[in-house]
């Protein structure tokens, strides 16, 4: 014989149960927002990737999806880019399996951290979050270089400019714990003294124009050319 009070506890975890399924549910979508772009990285290389060569992977935001001549930079290099427009470190570690690892480079390049900030997550989460995409490319292959690029400045979020210089020093002390981890600096470049280079940026004060690049080829040549 079930009781009143016994009804109400079953339906209270029934209820309960419910809501966790809607969650985990909406959780997969929000996660997921980046599913097709993904898809649509993983179908190019697919025809395009040499699986005999050594390979470079640049990956991470927008400032590197739209990196349109990174490959003709760097013509004596097998380089993918798999970076996806508006992602976050968490997205890059969601994805990390299709993004870096099934190309089982040696050298990884990673841009993330300025929509994380942008979205008010702290320095410390950006970096926890990083860390861990570290960990799983050296549990793949611990001798894969990785390149952590600094966040860059901007037109459009130049009033966190703090949270960016923050994160920046801890990506550079948290590389010096390795010596396959290193860290580029692309942010003092892109300063003309302690003032924004403004003519670096398209229209949306956010993106880089050609000049941009330009300074991050700069940046990064040595780094992609040494053994």
């Amino acid at each position: 014989m079930t009781t009143p009070l016994f009804n109400s506890i079953k339906k209270i975890k029934i209820l309960t149960i419910f809501a966790l399924i809607a969650s985990l549910q909406s959780f997969a979508q929000t996660e997921n927002v980046f599913t097709n772009e993904v898809k649509d990285i993983t179908v190019k290389y697919d025809s395009i990737w040499n699986s005999y060569k050594e390979t470079i992977v640049f990956t991470g935001s927008s400032s590197v999806r739209l990196w349109g001549d990174l490959k003709e930079k760097f013509p004596d290099h097998q380089i993918i880019n798999s970076g996806f427009g508006g992602s976050q470190a968490s997205d890059l570690l969601f994805f990390i399996d299709e993004l870096i690892l099934s190309y089982n480079p040696k050298k990884v390049f990673i841009y993330e951290g300025d929509n994380d900030l942008w979205a008010k997550k702290s320095p410390t989460d950006v970096l926890n979050t990083t860390t861990e995409i570290i960990r799983r490319i050296k549990a793949k292959n611990a001798s894969t270089q990785v390149i952590l690029i600094s966040a860059k400045p901007s037109i459009s979020r130049w009033k966190i400019r703090n949270k960016y210089r923050r994160l920046n020093r801890k990506m550079n002390r948290f590389v010096k714990s390795d010596p396959t981890l290193f860290y580029v600096d692309v942010w003092k470049p892109m300063l003309n003294k302690r003032k924004l280079k403004t003519d670096i940026f398209i229209e949306d004060g956010l993106h880089m124009n050609q000049k941009g690049y330009d300074i991050w080829y700069d940046a990064m040549k040595d780094l992609v050319n040494q053994p």
